[in-house]
């Protein structure tokens, strides 16, 4: 088995501002590897908060580029602030449709497990952030829960205040097998 069949990838998922940025940082520090950055941020940041459909596919393949190139420098597990169902959720929120190769590789086996953040942490204002209202964040919320379970995605639901969040979470990956 070569170290990229070893390599435990877990992604983070879940509402804006729903704390995943925090805890994939933490969760890396902790367990003395790396973790891939949210690209979509660093490509808002330099494109503009406005994006059309064709940009989410170059922020899901930036994102996926982003987490090969960090595999190659994790220990045995890498923590991704983000991952596809994000782009999904997001292109069919504003587009209506999503793109068909982000759900091939939906359908893919990518990650032994994700951490579903909930959105019960206080809003946290961001030029680049669009659903502040807590109704609307629970609905995000719910449609991740129902495509991890559709999908039979093995996943834990993240909550609470942040200490509880990182226990919680440790407790989830320490159970992987």
């Amino acid at each position: 088995m070569t170290e990229k069949e070893t390599l435990q990838r877990i992604s983070l998922t879940g509402p804006e501002s729903a704390g995943k940025s925090t805890l994939a940082a933490q969760l890396a520090a902790h367990y003395g590897t790396t973790f891939v950055p949210e690209f979509a941020r660093a490509y808002l940041e330099t494109h503009g908060p406005a994006y059309t459909l064709p940009d989410l596919e170059a922020i899901a393949r930036g994102q996926l580029a982003a987490e090969d190139q960090a595999a190659a420098h994790a220990t045995s597990r890498l923590f991704c602030d983000t991952d596809l169902l994000v782009i999904k959720i997001w292109a069919e929120n504003a587009f209506g449709t999503c793109p068909a190769w982000v759900l091939a590789e939906l359908a893919r086996p990518r990650y032994v497990l994700t951490l579903l953040l909930a959105s019960d942490l206080p809003w946290a204002p961001d030029p680049l952030r669009e659903h502040p209202d807590p109704a609307q964040r629970k609905h995000f919320y719910n449609l991740y829960r129902a495509e991890l379970v559709g999908r039979s995605w093995p996943f834990a639901e993240i909550s609470g205040a942040p200490a509880q969040r990182f226990a919680q979470a440790c407790a989830a990956v320490e159970g992987v097998g």
